[in-house]
């Protein structure tokens, strides 16, 4: 496991700290058993040897007892590699902050310590799209990456974008922003060294979704594949159109085409499923699920 980020200790302001919203709920609050909450995840995953360079990864953000296990098959992957920036992408699920917002605060807290904002990356960003900022926000599906994130890699540097609005257009905005962001600092690589062991100090692109919500077993599983379908033809576009014509759900669905198209214009050509379950494979209550699954984007 790599060493935690970044503690309270130094010229740390409270005022400029984003508080965990959920530690003690949707994840342990005691770091001792977060830590071995995430390491028994981690060591349930299989090898998935992945041909080509890993661009980005799709996780699902509910509760660690419910989709932790699917969530570590994507973050297995960034296992052995040395990474120090990070994007993920997330949904809004309660007040509107508008189009696409982010904290205004200099660091996210977890029971592993603070993660450091990019402002560096964040205004790079900027350059292309507006950002709001936003003084409080009790996001979960942002926050609940985090933890995973900072036991793989260790010390890490966040930009930390929310989406309000999930259509089409909104994601190419934001993906094509992305993309001309990490594409402008020439000291920065865009994907992951596919070997084992390679080193790496470039920007992961993360987008955060669940899919569909309180089905029965059979009907979530169906509703699921047609959200994977797309995503595995690598077709952002074609997601959306799925989802804004409700023939699949996924809460997420703008955060994971955004970054869906962020990752094409940084070379990815390829999407691969790494795990699908939903809640009903973790409770065995089958009557009323959620589904989750864990993507890689690569390339090959």
């Amino acid at each position: 496991m790599a060493s935690a980020s970044h503690s309270m200790a130094g010229s740390v302001r409270p005022g400029s700290v984003r508080r965990s919203v959920i530690a003690g709920t949707w994840y342990p609050g005691d770091p001792q058993r977060l830590r071995a909450m995430i390491a028994g995840f981690l060591d349930n995953v299989p090898p998935q040897p992945l041909e080509g360079e890993l661009v980005g990864l799709v996780a699902p953000h509910a509760g660690y007892m419910y989709s932790g296990q699917v969530a570590a098959y994507a973050y297995a992957q960034l296992q052995g590699h040395v990474l120090s920036r990070v994007i993920v992408v997330s949904p809004v699920h309660r007040v509107y902050p508008g189009r696409f917002a982010i904290t205004d605060k200099a660091y996210y807290e977890t029971p592993f310590g603070l993660v450091p904002v990019d402002a560096e990356l964040v205004q790079a960003v900027e350059r292309h799209l507006t950002l709001n900022r936003v003084s409080r926000d009790m996001e979960h599906s942002l926050e609940i990456q985090l933890p995973f994130l900072q036991h793989v890699l260790g010390d890490l540097r966040l930009a930390p974008i929310m989406m309000g609005d999930q259509d089409w257009e909104s994601a190419a905005e934001l993906g094509q922003a992305l993309a001309a962001a990490i594409g402008q600092d020439k000291a920065v690589r865009p994907a992951l060294d596919g070997g084992a062991n390679g080193a790496h100090d470039g920007v992961l692109l993360v987008a955060s979704t669940d899919l569909s919500h309180f089905h029965d077993y059979q009907v979530a599983k169906r509703l699921d594949q047609l959200v994977l379908d797309r995503i595995t033809a690598y077709d952002p576009q074609g997601l959306v159109r799925t989802l804004t014509m409700h023939q699949a759900e996924a809460c997420g669905g703008g955060p994971v085409a955004a970054v869906m198209v962020a990752a094409k214009k940084l070379g990815a050509n390829r999407a691969v499923l790494l795990k699908y379950m939903n809640s009903g494979d973790v409770t065995g209550d089958r009557s009323s699920v959620v589904g989750y699954a864990a993507v890689a984007l690569l390339r090959t």
